[in-house]
């Protein structure tokens, strides 16, 4: 159970959490919607991205959600995941020559995108992480209501 309870409002624990502020709740959906229908990075990169921050971020919610898969990379997800690696490691001291390596493959707005997403997802999985937001098996909830 988080550290909060879950108020009326939303469709998801971090939504319902979140919830208990509806403009920074409707504030917040809107930007991740922004970035799920962004033409710029493709939606399996970022969700690579995505999955590799969570596994440093702390968020147990986050977590559960998967693993970064590999054997699904191409060279601008590989290159993508590893910047968010190094991200991770450095808590943002990036060093110019990262940026470069980016250059070689994106072009700035694809880099200021995939910026603002890390810091995106990693400010949600902070938030997660924070009031100890976990995943709940909704298909579990379901059965034991029935019993």
């Amino acid at each position: 159970m988080a550290r909060i309870n879950d108020s009326t409002v939303g469709s998801t624990p971090f939504q319902r959490v979140l919830g208990h502020n509806v403009k920074i709740l409707e504030s917040w959906n809107q930007l991740g919607e922004t970035f799920e229908t962004s033409c710029s990075l493709s939606n399996h990169l970022k969700e690579q991205v995505r999955r590799t921050l969570a596994q440093k971020n702390g968020c147990e919610y986050c977590k559960e959600k998967g693993k970064p898969d590999p054997l699904t990379f191409d060279e601008r997800t590989a290159l993508a995941v590893g910047f968010a690696e190094a991200f991770l490691k450095l808590r943002g001291n990036m060093p110019d020559p990262l940026f470069d390596v980016l250059k070689n493959t994106f072009s700035e707005k694809e880099i200021s995108e995939l910026c603002a997403y890390i810091c995106f997802i990693s400010a949600s999985q902070y938030f997660g992480a924070l009031i100890d937001l976990k995943q709940v098996n909704e298909d579990a909830i379901s059965v034991n209501k029935l019993e």
